[in-house]
């Protein structure tokens, strides 16, 4: 994973509340392994015709929303099952953060274990964001804070463990393996106390 600490993006707005992982990545995209590639499927569904041409409304396919890091979605982002694949498409197309007044828990410990950062903010700052699309925002990790070009800012929530993963670039795996000494020393301790 590539170290987190701050985003300056452009938005592309998704108004629509309960957007399901179903949505995010349709089940026909779901019999690979590799995270590279399903950002071309993000949102399939939504983003092209029956025909496979590209639907020239859908926010995604604007020019606006190419090099877009920050997506800002409707309430109860995420819901329905619980597949890997919806942050690894969100993060394939290019966005490293999604924006929502809530989303779905496994879809949101699934975003942080790959990377993704969900920011929770509450829901007059959201309808801010809902009415200024393609608006520019400055996320900050490190700050846990959110600003608009407009001046309005608001901070979010985030654990301390996986707060440090994103701003280190490490997964749990890596975390666990960084500590290989100190389970060493501390295995070691125990053989001299028996």
């Amino acid at each position: 994973m590539t170290p987190l600490s701050s985003i300056v993006s452009t938005c592309v707005v998704l108004p629509m509340e309960n957007i399901d992982t179903d949505v995010i990545i349709p089940a026909r995209f779901l019999k690979v392994t590799e995270k590279g590639g399903l950002g071309r499927h993000l949102f399939a569904d939504w983003r092209y015709a029956g025909d496979g041409s590209p639907r020239p409304d859908f926010p995604l396919n604007r020019p606006a929303a190419v090099g877009a890091r920050v997506l800002v979605a409707g309430d109860n982002f995420g819901c329905g099952s619980s597949r890997e694949h919806a942050p690894w498409a969100l993060l394939d197309f290019g966005f490293q953060a999604v924006v929502s007044t809530s989303f779905a828990s496994i879809f949101r410990n699934n975003s942080l274990k790959n990377g993704l950062l969900p920011v929770v903010v509450d829901p007059a700052f959201h309808r801010r964001m809902m009415a200024a699309p393609w608006g520019k925002v400055r996320i900050d990790l490190e700050t846990r804070s959110i600003a608009l070009a407009d001046g309005a800012t608001a901070t979010f929530p985030i654990e301390p463990f996986p707060r440090y993963c994103l701003l280190n670039g490490i997964d749990e795996l890596t975390f666990l393996l960084d500590q290989e000494e100190a389970i060493g020393s501390y295995e070691r301790s125990l053989v001299t106390m028996r």
